[in-house]
């Protein structure tokens, strides 16, 4: 070998690294990025709730509210405006994904949330109920989620949950269904006989 081609070889070792103060401006610069995306997710977030602050506050359980029909453990996915499964509602912890525990009676159906607010759906205000594979944020098999369609003020909303037990959602479709028709019957029959007065 020459000299020259030795001298080559010899220089085709790599430098150290010893440019820190660039690397470590672009881990700093990374990490602000980073947290100025949450920090807008979660203007966004908290935008959203004060679009819909016209929500009232959620019902609380009745002290009598009747004898359990039937009874879930699972968790709670969130609410979206009916028939709209893209429009989260987040106004009075309705966007708070949680562990629930749903009770059914015929007073209506009690949603039990630890770590987030529990509320109640009256019977008058159950719409009826289906299976369907999502809801904002989340998205599952065919019928892999148990969607509640309740009223709420002036508003519709579906409600997500989904079992431990999948099994049991058809049983709750059914039961949820019946109750909403029998109490919009007796709705309509009480109206009717006191618009004939």
């Amino acid at each position: 070998m020459t000299p020259s081609l030795i001298h080559l070889a010899e220089a085709q070792k790599s430098a150290p690294v010893t440019d820190w103060a660039a690397r470590i401006g672009w881990v700093v610069g990374l990490l602000v990025l980073i947290a100025f995306v949450y920090w807008l997710m979660r203007q966004g977030w908290k935008w959203r709730g004060t679009l819909q602050g016209d929500l009232p506050e959620l019902p609380a359980r009745p002290a009598d509210a009747g004898e359990a029909r039937l009874t879930l453990s699972g968790r709670y996915h969130g609410s979206t405006t009916a028939g709209q499964w893209l429009d989260r509602i987040v106004a009075r912890g309705l966007g708070t994904r949680s562990r629930v525990e749903l009770t059914l009676t015929d007073q209506g159906l009690d949603i039990v949330r630890p770590g987030a607010a529990s509320f109640y759906v009256p019977a008058a205000a159950l719409r009826g109920a289906r299976l369907d594979k999502g809801i904002a944020g989340k998205v599952l098999t065919e019928g892999g989620l148990l969607i509640v369609t309740w009223r709420h003020g002036d508003r519709e909303i579906d409600s997500g949950f989904r079992s431990d037990r999948a099994a049991e959602h058809a049983a709750w479709v059914e039961a949820l269904n019946a109750l909403s028709t029998t109490h919009t019957t007796i709705t309509t029959e009480h109206t009717e006989t006191e618009g004939a007065r």
